[in-house]
């Protein structure tokens, strides 16, 4: 469901939503096709996390985005080229947790491309910004690569199950009312492996990763605040996506929905009836005051599933400008259909550093 920069252009003013394609139903999505960049629609966004292990055991999570801001709508392009026009912005955020060292490290990179510096669709490239690169080759493998000050993450990942729609005859509903949707799809289970450099140290890694990809042309409706969401790859190689968007009253939208992947690959879609998330415990950043609620306890009844969600590293704040939020690794466990069941992701949180809407004042 990302994200993070995108509620920027979801919230932003002056941008004229008409100039744009709206997500509406009856997609038909086609891959490779629908891997690769969206231009007749406003916002888009390529969301990678995992979590992944060196030989020793040695845990680290990862997240990688790309995000497209458009700038000119496709009605209002001419084929006159001129380094200086810019028809979209970049953005990207790169985050690398390390949970025996306790640290967190996060970067962001934001581009205009006027040189080429930063786009989407090259060659096997879908999109990248200077030397941070998301590609796929002709096998099929995605492959990720990023660098900061003291972190740097190259890896390759191979989808274990297809890509599964989430919300409603193609359509991810994000607030009630016309234009509110999102095209929205994962790779929920990707083989991955590769290295992580640290401080000078590199980590021969493995490991399991997860795909978002979005699109859209909307906004966050004005009394929308924030959302929670999270992911989970459980060892029984079923997985879930769920999120709340969290209204300014202190209540859940009841458009909050989810999707629950079974072992052979199968979606399920999931409302808001049907599952509960409930907050179990908090931490408060020293940095910027806010107040996560960062371990949960998720229903979901139809399932015969129960789990909590702790974070690997309670301090994974992305304080970045101009938003702040948290996103991190986890852990879940609980009880299925069959037992125990045990499974990592990732947990997302935003709106408790301040309303999202403020980003349009």
């Amino acid at each position: 469901m990302k994200r993070c920069l995108a509620i920027v252009v979801w919230t932003a003013a002056g941008c004229l939503a008409q100039d744009w394609r709206s997500a509406a139903p009856g997609w038909q999505y086609q891959f490779p096709r629908d891997h690769h960049v969206h231009s007749e629609f406003q916002t888009e966004w390529w969301y990678f996390t995992g979590n992944l292990f060196d030989k020793t055991g040695r845990r680290f999570g990862f997240e990688l985005t790309f995000f497209r801001e458009g700038v000119i709508p496709p009605s209002q392009r001419t084929s006159a080229r001129s380094y200086f026009v810019v028809e979209d912005l970049k953005f990207a955020h790169f985050t690398v947790t390390d949970a025996v060292g306790r640290k967190f490290r996060f970067d962001q990179k934001t581009n205009r491309g006027t040189f080429g510096e930063a786009g989407f669709d090259r060659g096997d490239e879908i999109a990248w910004i200077e030397n941070w690169s998301l590609r796929q080759n002709s096998a099929g493998e995605f492959r990720l690569s990023a660098a900061a000050q003291d972190a740097n993450l190259n890896l390759t990942l191979l989808a274990e199950k297809a890509p599964i729609v989430h919300g409603d005859n193609g359509v991810s509903l994000k607030a009630s009312g016309e234009n509110h949707g999102s095209h929205y799809y994962s790779i929920a289970r990707l083989t991955t492996d590769g290295t992580i450099r640290l401080g000078g140290k590199v980590y021969d890694v493995t490991g399991i990763s997860w795909f978002d990809h979005e699109w859209a042309t909307n906004q966050l409706a004005p009394n929308q605040v924030g959302w929670n969401w999270l992911c989970v790859q459980f060892t029984n190689r079923t997985e879930v996506m769920l999120y709340q968007m969290r209204l300014d009253s202190g209540t859940i939208d009841p458009v909050s929905n989810g999707t629950f992947v079974d072992a052979n690959g199968k979606a399920t879609h999931l409302t808001s009836a049907d599952f509960t998330m409930r907050p179990l415990a908090r931490w408060r950043s020293g940095k910027t005051g806010a107040d996560y609620p960062i371990e949960w306890r998720v229903e979901i009844p139809s399932r015969e599933l129960t789990f909590t969600v702790r974070p690997i590293l309670r301090d994974q704040e992305v304080a970045l400008a101009p938003l702040t939020y948290w996103e991190g690794a986890i852990d879940a466990v609980g009880n299925g259909r069959y037992g125990e069941i045990r499974g990592a992701g990732y947990l997302e949180l935003t709106g408790y550093a301040g309303p999202l809407g403020e980003l349009a004042r």
